[in-house]
This record gives structure tokens, C-alpha cells and sequence, in this order.
């Protein structure tokens, strides 16, 4: 009984111990419950924010799709320019070939796959110079 009611008063102080939560109030709730995206047929027209905004840069795309395994080396992705000698010393286009479809360890756009051949040279080139 003594361990019931030692588990009851503790259960019973963390629940009031809690802060105040926003969370759970009608806006929030509205928010947390809003679609992801939107879904447009042929024909239709999707919203100006949704139009790209143009190519991104090197860095952009390193950021979003590279930093993930290249910032920390995860699975031998090169990360400093010495781990990237021998990857050069193939060739560019051998290097881009094998970002664009895989190679290794490497998935094919490094997972990017919204990224054009034209970004993925400008991520290469990004990190080849860190």
C-alpha cells in the first residue's frame, strides 16, 4: 500500500509539475492539422510559391542533400580535400557520373532527386574546394 501510494503521489506531481502548454489551444490544434501540400491535376495551375525558384547553388544543395553523409564522413564519403584526390584523379566526369547514379555507398543524386545534373556539378564543385 505504502509503494501504491508513494507511486500515486509521484505520478500525481509530475502531471502538476507540467508547464503550460500552448499546444492545445484552437490555432495551434488548426495549424498542427493543415495539409503538407497540395495535390494539382492536368490542367491545373499551382501556386506561386510553389513554382521553382531557379537553379540552387552548390552550397544550397550541399546543405539540403550532402551535409547528411559528406559533412561526417558517414560510410567513406569524402569529406576534406585529401579524400577527395583520389575521387578527382578519375575524372570529372567519371566523379559526376557516379554522383548522378551511384556508386558504393553512394545513392544515386545523393538522394536529391529533385536536382538537376547542372546542381549536383555545382555541389561537387562546392565540396571539392572545402
Amino acid at each position: 500500500m505504502k509503494k501504491l501510494s508513494a507511486a500515486l503521489l509521484l505520478l500525481s506531481t509530475a502531471v502538476y509539475a507540467q508547464p503550460y502548454d500552448n499546444s492545445l489551444t484552437e490555432e495551434a490544434i488548426k495549424k498542427r492539422l493543415q495539409p503538407v501540400g497540395d495535390v494539382y491535376l492536368a490542367g491545373e495551375t499551382a501556386a506561386a510559391d510553389a513554382a521553382p525558384s531557379g537553379p540552387r547553388s552548390g552550397e544550397q544543395v550541399y546543405q539540403a542533400a550532402c551535409f547528411a553523409c559528406h559533412g561526417s564522413g558517414a560510410l567513406g564519403a569524402p569529406k576534406t580535400a585529401a579524400d577527395w584526390e583520389p575521387r578527382l584523379a578519375k575524372g570529372m566526369d567519371t566523379l559526376l557520373d557516379h554522383a548522378i547514379n551511384g556508386f558504393n555507398a553512394m545513392p544515386p543524386r545523393g538522394t536529391c532527386m529533385d536536382c538537376s545534373d547542372e546542381e549536383i556539378q555545382a555541389a561537387i564543385d562546392f565540396m571539392v574546394k572545402q
